[in-house]
């Protein structure tokens, strides 16, 4: 009998973590009847992190709330309160880029998306008086900075005749003034930020540059917006230094590039707009660090909290995937996470992606199965992703060892 753990991420667009995990299981079981499958639902701060709380965390409750989506109009949401007051709240959910693909969500908004939604249900969070944060940003529909997540939290920002600025990368180009003299202080525990990239706020690397065409930029747009991340950046650095009763000169540089620096109003808190993951949901990592909140690895914190490593430790196969295995996923996806963290526990690890793109290094696993290559095409396999999932998880049951 072979010992199996399923710790897939959700298939975005497609079906949550807890689902695929499930159906890869029924996959494998209906292959090899005999073996133990342990499914880890996994999640790295994009869309099923709330899932993943939900399901690791017993006496957890979702808190229903009311938020601005990111087309503009009202939708139903939810955070999540756990026991020990911690409560986690969720970009995918509130302002996220699957909102707007879903049915009745009026498609991609480049220029119009924000992520105040996301800031209300913060906002939600803190007025129920939890003890601390944890903040997941994926997946976000937006490239405005975090400006509609702080302004729901209560800063200001205006053009130059002093008009407040409706949310998105539209009127953020006008920005000339950032107010922080009314943001709402971080809980008492603080927060921290499950981020699943590094990118910086701005440049080549920055969120503009490789996450702005995914959300409906053209190439036009892209240097549009990054200059406009780049002076938002200064401006709110500026705003954050006289919050914290200190003048200081505007920063002279205006590449965003070099050490970061530390700001007053937070003490040991260090950032810059070019701090590792600044750059992640359209520039909301930076909004959040000037804020106060602390990012760190989603997958890693994520898989910390469902004891991950201890149930890979006694497997002789870990399962994992997502929707897209492609040339980013190296860099802190949950599939490569778990194959690192299968391979320091000498367990082998499998892959099951919706696709496996050209440039993807899928060196680290000793088996990958593409549900677009089973089904025949993407829309095939995203018409029915939990038959595929299961037929990728009979698949690789069948190539399995007898032991």
């Amino acid at each position: 009998m072979m010992r199996v753990v399923v710790a897939v991420d959700s298939f975005k667009g497609s079906i949550g973590a807890a689902d695929a995990a499930a159906a890869v299981r029924d996959g494998w079981s209906v292959a090899r009847r005999g073996d133990e499958v342990v499914l880890r639902p996994m999640a790295d701060g994009g869309e099923g992190t709330l899932d993943a709380f939900a399901a690791a965390v017993p006496g957890a409750r979702r808190m229903p709330v009311t938020v601005c989506g990111p087309h503009g109009r009202e939708i139903p949401a939810s955070w999540l309160l756990l026991p020990d007051g911690t409560g986690v709240v969720e970009l995918a959910s509130t302002s996220g880029i699957e909102l707007l693909q879903a049915d009745g969500g009026g498609g991609l908004r480049p220029w119009d998306a924000g992520t105040r939604g996301f800031g209300e249900a913060i906002a939600a969070a803190l007025d129920h008086g939890v003890e601390r944060l944890v903040l997941g940003i994926g997946s976000s529909a937006s490239t405005d900075g975090g400006a509609g997540m702080l302004t729901a939290l209560g800063a200001r920002f205006a053009d130059a005749s002093g008009a407040p600025l409706a949310p998105g990368m539209r009127e953020l180009v006008a920005l000339a003034d950032a107010d922080l003299s009314g943001l709402r202080p971080l809980p008492p525990g603080g927060a921290v930020v499950l981020s699943d990239v590094t990118n910086p706020l701005c440049g080549p690397g920055g969120a503009a540059a490789v996450f702005g065409p995914q959300k409906g930029l053209d190439a036009e747009g892209v240097a549009a917006a990054d200059a406009a991340l780049a002076r938002f950046a200064d401006l709110v650095s500026a705003a954050v230094a006289e919050r914290a009763g200190s003048r200081r000169e505007r920063p002279l540089r205006t590449d965003h590039s070099g050490p970061a620096r530390q700001h007053p109003a937070h003490s040991a808190h260090v950032w810059d707009a070019g701090t590792p993951g600044a750059g992640a949901a359209g520039g909301t990592g930076f909004g959040l660090l000037a804020w106060g909140a602390e990012l760190v690895p989603g997958a890693e914190r994520v898989a910390e909290l469902i004891r991950l490593a201890d149930a890979i430790a006694g497997a002789d196969l870990v399962i994992t995937g997502e929707g897209s295995y492609d040339g980013q996923s190296a860099a802190g996806k949950v599939p490569a996470f778990v194959a690192r963290l299968a391979s320091a526990s000498g367990v082998p690890a499998a892959l099951v992606a919706g696709r496996i793109t050209a440039d993807a290094d899928t060196s680290a696993f000793a088996a990958s199965v593409s549900l677009t290559e089973l089904a025949g095409s993407p829309e095939a396999s995203l018409a029915a992703p939990a038959d595929w999932l299961r037929a990728a998880g009979a698949q690789l049951a069948e190539a399995a060892p007898a032991r």
